[in-house]
């Protein structure tokens, strides 16, 4: 599916868009979270400091 995705955003109005993979640690036992989003160029400095931020 994430192919999909990828390949969507290639293309047309797709550009204007990043895909954003953030990667947290729980606090409580240690492990790996990962959380995707598809976010528009504008506001990828943004959501990466608010991912930072948590």
């Amino acid at each position: 599916m994430a192919k999909k995705v990828v390949a969507t955003l290639k293309t047309g109005a797709g550009k204007e868009y990043s895909k954003l993979i953030t990667m947290n640690k729980s606090p409580k036992t240690g492990a790996y979270s990962f959380k995707e989003a598809i976010i528009h160029n504008d506001h990828v400095k943004e959501a990466i400091a608010a991912s930072k931020a948590q």
